[in-house]
């Protein structure tokens, strides 16, 4: 029989709800998945979200108490945990940002509980250096980094495209630099490096997501093939954000096309731009800068794509086929 391993629902678009869903995907033979709801997704307004998610989730916690089986979670419900489920834990740490709390004042006081109820883990996944060093310091040591992961068959269909025809088919100029900023929501930079770039001859803001800032470039949101795509018609992408985040999925996609790029070097979106050797954006003459990323080498791009390709959907079932497999095991 199939080891039982329940977790939330992987659905959603953000990087974390990627990052669950690829886990049940490439596990889903060796593993038994069931899943709870994941509330907080269904609320439009964000004031206060988090609580009535757990409120909500509360009955189910309470109905898995004494379910066979190990947990995967990545949710601060984690807190309605008993001990003893949470020695059956493995919990997954994508990333924390006070600036993104949409619960005050009781959230700050959430996660200073959930630093503390980690150490009953059985284990603790980080998506990247930073933030296992991060948790270190706060006295979680159970922790192993699994990086995020990608589907190179997918990528290399897409680095395959004539990027001039990908310019065309999103109407985006041939004859300028197209500068790929990330998705257009609160704290992720889009809208500083807009106004780094705001009426530079040559230079114009492609975006992408659901657009809840207003972004003033060519935005776009689109099913993920043709997101790929969008990227792929790009030329220089530009990671400015003010929020600490996990990796940054987008970033690393925009390499794995080969994107040249500037990366604000914060959290785990500076593990990611160490590893590739990308250089910090400077506010102040973004421009030139941007111009010359445009004018890199092709065989950098090449470099950059061997460091990613690493982390493959082979590593990533791998990495976590072993973890799982070892935690529900006899």
């Amino acid at each position: 029989m199939k080891p039982v391993i329940h977790s939330m629902e992987p659905q959603g678009r953000t990087g974390g709800r990627v990052y669950l869903r690829m886990i049940h995907e490439t596990t889903a033979d060796q593993i038994d998945w069931r899943t709870v709801p994941d509330f907080k997704r269904s609320y439009t307004v964000r004031p206060g979200r988090k609580v009535r998610h757990l409120a909500r989730l509360a009955p189910h916690i309470r109905d898995l108490k004494h379910e066979p089986g190990t947990f995967l979670w990545d949710d601060l419900s984690i807190l309605l945990f008993t001990p003893e489920m949470r020695a059956r834990t493995v919990f997954i740490f994508h990333h924390y940002e006070p600036l993104q709390f949409d619960s005050r004042p009781l959230e700050p006081l959430l996660w200073r509980r959930l630093f503390a109820v980690l150490t009953q883990c059985r284990a603790v996944v980080c998506v990247a250096p930073s933030w296992a060093a991060f948790l270190r310091a706060r006295g979680v040591h159970n922790v192993q980094v699994i990086y995020n992961a990608f589907d190179l068959a997918e990528i290399d269909k897409v680095h395959a495209m004539d990027s001039a025809e990908c310019k065309a088919q999103f109407d985006l100029p041939e004859d300028e630099i197209s500068v790929y900023a990330g998705k257009a929501v609160h704290w992720k930079g889009t809208d500083t490096v807009a106004a780094a770039i705001e009426n530079e001859p040559g230079l114009h803001l492609v975006t992408t997501g659901s657009n809840t800032i207003g972004s003033p470039g060519h935005h776009y949101d689109l099913p993920r093939p043709q997101y790929l795509q969008l990227l792929r018609a790009c030329d220089v992408g530009v990671f400015a954000p003010r929020m600490k985040e996990g990796w940054s999925r987008c970033a690393a996609e925009a390499l794995l096309l080969g994107l040249p790029c500037l990366i604000r070097p914060i959290a785990g979106l500076g593990d990611l731009a160490n590893l590739t050797q990308q250089p910090v954006p400077d506010l102040r003459q973004l421009p030139q800068q941007i111009r010359d990323r445009a004018d890199a080498p092709p065989g950098e791009s090449k470099t950059v794509y061997e460091t990613l390709a690493r982390f493959d959907t082979t590593y990533f079932r791998d990495a976590w086929s072993r973890l799982l497999t070892e935690v529900a095991g006899p």
